[in-house]
């Protein structure tokens, strides 16, 4: 690919173009990711809500249907410490909602869905060792890291501040996500809670690249080839897309969420979902209890308590209780095959002729 001026990220992830595919969990499987490899990009497989049995069958997909790189995404949170009083208080704030789709508000909610990475992923890195493993939400605990390292792979993390990239890059990182405030999903925010700290794409990534000395892959806000220029021209070695890809064929999401991402929307950060700042679609309950609230559950029980809701509200066609994470690039999603689309997005590089 003659279009890239910083050759560091195919250099050292061994792939094509510097498009990384994010890792998005629950909105993409091996599919997606096999689609981007195949294509010169970066798939990327979100881990965290896939249970042992289906981590190992995407992981195994992805070994049979590529000889390509594959990166392996896992979330590094700490399982919140019981707060009985404050899932109390939610559980009442949440009742009056229960009682109008005819459910129990004192039912039993369900275990929480998001794992961190832990003894058993480990084990499965050193058994399929992929060529590239990154983390949400910092980093694992050292001697998990360390057996991870010893695997060959290459270690990515998000970094939502200079701060977090310079301890990132303390800890042995190879390259650092610089997650602008514009990003869907999760902010991948840890070493403080305060989103006030948050800033967007384009002023973060020339203060992380000045920061450290690994590459950069700038994230958030990126689905065309004018963001990627403007990434590239900022100093990114590479770009992560992510709301880029919800509408590729190869996405899991739901039509509902599907549907929403082409209606005329806004996006807020809310913890609402669970219990983690994340940027989705507004939708009724964000509206009616504000994006963020403080007494929401700890990351991730919140999720157990809009199950419910959110089923059955979906079962009727409605997304007023359904986290529709999107960045606020969404109106420049294209229905487009994901390799297709990586390709689309190189050669539309390559025509403004960086």
């Amino acid at each position: 690919m003659t279009a890239w001026s910083d050759h560091r990220m195919q250099d050292l992830l061994e792939i094509e173009c510097p498009i990384i595919q994010a890792p998005m969990a629950g909105a993409g499987l091996s599919k997606l990711a096999i689609a981007v490899s195949e294509a010169g990009g970066l798939g990327s497989l979100g881990c965290a809500t896939l249970s042992p049995e289906d981590l190992l069958r995407e992981v195994k997909a992805m070994r049979e249907h590529t000889l390509r790189p594959i990166n392996l995404n896992f979330f590094c949170h700490q399982a919140p410490p019981p707060a009985p009083a404050r899932e109390a208080y939610w559980q009442e704030l949440l009742a009056p909602y229960y009682r109008e789709l005819g459910l129990d508000p004192q039912a039993p909610l369900p275990s929480a869905t998001r794992a961190p990475f832990d003894e058993a992923a480990c084990a499965l890195v050193e058994e399929f060792q992929p060529e590239i493993v990154s983390f949400h939400f910092g980093l694992p605990k050292d001697a998990l890291l360390n057996r991870v390292k010893a695997t060959g792979a290459k270690i990515l993390s998000s970094a939502t501040t200079v701060d977090e990239a310079l301890w990132l890059e303390a800890k042995g990182c190879d390259a650092i996500i610089a997650q602008g405030s514009e990003a869907g999903g999760h902010r991948g925010i840890f070493l403080r809670d305060d989103l006030s700290t948050q800033m967007g794409t384009m002023c973060l990534v020339p203060l992380v690249v000045d920061a450290v000395s690994v590459p950069v892959i700038a994230a958030g806000g990126i689905a065309d080839a004018r963001g990627i220029v403007a990434a590239l021209a900022l100093g990114a070695s590479a770009v992560q897309l992510g709301t880029a890809y919800l509408l590729c064929p190869e996405s899991t999401i739901s039509p509902l969420h599907r549907a929403a991402l082409q209606r005329p929307h806004e996006t807020a950060l809310t913890n609402l979902f669970t219990g983690r700042p994340a940027r989705g679609i507004v939708n009724r309950l964000m509206r009616e209890l504000s994006p963020i609230r403080a007494e929401a559950p700890a990351f991730p029980r919140a999720a157990a308590h809009i199950a419910a809701l959110r089923a059955q509200a979906e079962a009727g066609g409605s997304t007023d209780f359904t986290p529709l994470w999107s960045g606020q690039s969404a109106n420049l999603a294209r229905k487009l095959p994901a390799g297709r689309l990586t390709k689309t997005l190189a050669a539309e590089v390559a025509d403004l002729k960086i």
